[in-house]
C-alpha cells in the first residue's frame, strides 16, 4: 500500500491529525486519497493567475540560535557579551561573521543578513507561531492549535500541485515543532512529509504490480463517472486529469526521483556531504522538480528546540555551526553555479536570538528583541547586511523588522499577492499579511 504518514500527534484546525494516513495504493472510495488531495489543491489554486517559477527553502533552527556567535558578532563588546569566538571578515567589505563559519564568509556576496528582526515573545511555541505565521498567539506555547497558516501552506493554496510534474507545492523534509501547517486553509494545504515512511511510500508495494494499478484506475474512473454526474457543485469536472496526475506522481515517480541522490552527480553529493548537507541537496532537487516551498527543521545534535542553549552554548555551537556553515555555503554555491539564484530562495532563521550577556551556566537565554534571518537567492539583492543591532547586540539600533515583513518578502519572491484574504474557521476573511511589507533593501 502507498501512503504518506505523518509523525506528530497534533490536530490541526480542520480536525485532521498529522498521524492521519493519506492512502494511495488502494485508491478506495473512502478516506483522503492522493487524488482527493490533489483535487483539493487544484481547487484551491488561483485559477488563471500567472505563477512565478520560484521556490523557497526554509531552514529553521528551532530553539533560537545565538546571533552574536554566528551572523552578528560583536568583537568590540566586553568578554561576557562577545563570547570566546573571533569575528572574521567576509568577502563583502565591512561584514564579519563568527569564526565558526569560514565557508559562508566566502559566499557572503551571494547572501544577505537581516540583523534587526525583532518581536516580543520569549516563549518557544508561541515565538515559532509568530515568526512562522506573522500572528501573535500566546496559547501556542502550551500546545494550542495553530490559528494562522504557514507560508508553505499559503503557497500550496495559491499555486496547487505543479501542472507539469505533479510535484506537491509544499514539502517538509523535517517538520517544525509547531506552526508549519495550514490552520484554516484546510488539509489540502498541508505539507507532504518526506521523512521516514513518507519517502518510502513514494514507491509501489512489492505486492502491487502495474497491471493491478491500471485495473484499479479503470474501476475508479468508472465509479467516479457516476459521482461527477451527481456533483451539483462541479468539483469533479477535473477528475480525469487529477487522477492521471496522481498516477503520474506515483507510477512515474517524479517526486521520488528528486529524493534519489543516485541520479545526482556523485561529485555534487560528495560536496554536500551527509546530515544537513544531504537534506539541502534534496531540497534543491525538489525545487528543480517543481516544489514551491520546502521546509527543513534542523536541531543539530540537540533534541526538540535544539538551539535553546541555556547552558553550554559554546560547546553546542562548536559541534553544530560548522555543519550548518558547510551545508549553507555548499547550497548557495551550488544554486549559483546552476544558474538558479533567481529561482530559489534560501532562508535560515530560528524563532528568537539569545541573550547578549552570557549567563552563569556558560549559556545564553531567550532574547526575541534581536534575531537574524539569512537569505540567499530568490532574485533579491544580495551581498549586504540589512539593519544594525547595538554594540552589545541587545536591541536594534536601526528600525526593526518584524515577522510579517519577512513573510511579505517571501511572498514577493513567490509571486503571492499580499492582498489575498482567506476565510478562517468562523467564515471571516483574514488577510495573509495585515501590516507587513517586503523589506525594501532586499528588493532590486
Amino acid at each position: 500500500m502507498l501512503s504518506f504518514q505523518g509523525t506528530s500527534g497534533h490536530v490541526n484546525c480542520a480536525g485532521v491529525s498529522r498521524r492521519d494516513v493519506l492512502r494511495v495504493g488502494a485508491l478506495g472510495m473512502g478516506g483522503l486519497t492522493l487524488p482527493a488531495l490533489l483535487r483539493a489543491r487544484a481547487a484551491d489554486a488561483a485559477a488563471g493567475r500567472p505563477v512565478k517559477d520560484t521556490s523557497v527553502v526554509w531552514l529553521f533552527l528551532s530553539g533560537g540560535p545565538s546571533h552574536l556567535d554566528t551572523y552578528d558578532p560583536k568583537p568590540g563588546a566586553p568578554a561576557e557579551f562577545r563570547g570566546p569566538f573571533d569575528a572574521i571578515s567576509t568577502n563583502v567589505p565591512g561584514v564579519e561573521f563568527g569564526d565558526l563559519m569560514p565557508r559562508q564568509t566566502r559566499v557572503m556576496d551571494k547572501m544577505a543578513v537581516v540583523r534587526t528582526l525583532s518581536h516580543g515573545d520569549g516563549n518557544h511555541g508561541s515565538a515559532v507561531h509568530w515568526v512562522a505565521t506573522g500572528v501573535l498567539h500566546p496559547p501556542a506555547d502550551l500546545g494550542a492549535p495553530q490559528i494562522a497558516p504557514f507560508p508553505g501552506s499559503v503557497t500550496a493554496k495559491v499555486r496547487g500541485t505543479h501542472p507539469l510534474t505533479g510535484v506537491p507545492p509544499y514539502i517538509s523534509l523535517q517538520r517544525m515543532p509547531t506552526s508549519d501547517g495550514p490552520a484554516y486553509l484546510g488539509v489540502g494545504c498541508s505539507p507532504f512529509e518526506a521523512t521516514g515512511p513518507g519517502r518510502d511510500n513514494l514507491t509501489l508495494h512489492a505486492d502491487v504490480n502495474l497491471a493491478q494499478m491500471r485495473d484499479r484506475r479503470k474501476l475508479r474512473r468508472s465509479l467516479d463517472t457516476l459521482r461527477r454526474d451527481v456533483d451539483a457543485r462541479g468539483m469533479m469536472n477535473g477528475l480525469d486529469s487529477i487522477e492521471q496526475q496522481a498516477f503520474d506522481l506515483i507510477l512515474g515517480n517524479r517526486a521520488g526521483a528528486a529524493y534519489d541522490l543516485g541520479r545526482e552527480d556523485p561529485r555534487t553529493v560528495d560536496r554536500y556531504g551527509s546530515g544537513l548537507g544531504r537534506q539541502l541537496l534534496v531540497a534543491r532537487r525538489l525545487c528543480e522538480a517543481g516544489a514551491s516551498f520546502v521546509g527543513v527543521e534542523w536541531s543539530g545534535t540537540g533534541k526538540r528546540y535544539g538551539w535553546d542553549n541555556h547552558r553550554g552554548v559554546f560547546e553546542f555551537l562548536r559541534g553544530n555551526v560548522p555543519e550548518l556553515d558547510h551545508a549553507v555555503a555548499t547550497f548557495v554555491e551550488d544554486v549559483a553555479q546552476r544558474g538558479l539564484s533567481k529561482q530559489i530562495l534560501l532562508v535560515v532563521m530560528g524563532e528568537m536570538g539569545r541573550t547578549p550577556k552570557i549567563n552563569q551556566r556558560a549559556g545564553r537565554d531567550h532574547w526575541p528583541q534581536v534575531m537574524f534571518a539569512t537569505l540567499a537567492g530568490g532574485g533579491l539583492k544580495m551581498g549586504q547586511v540589512v539593519g544594525k543591532s547595538s554594540a552589545k547586540g541587545e536591541f536594534p539600533e536601526t528600525p526593526a523588522f518584524h515577522a510579517q515583513d519577512l513573510l511579505a518578502t517571501l511572498y514577493h519572491v513567490l509571486g503571492v499577492d499580499l492582498r489575498l484574504q482567506f476565510n478562517d474557521n468562523g467564515g471571516r476573511p483574514v488577510p495573509i499579511i495585515s501590516d507587513g511589507r517586503p523589506i525594501a533593501d532586499l528588493l532590486l
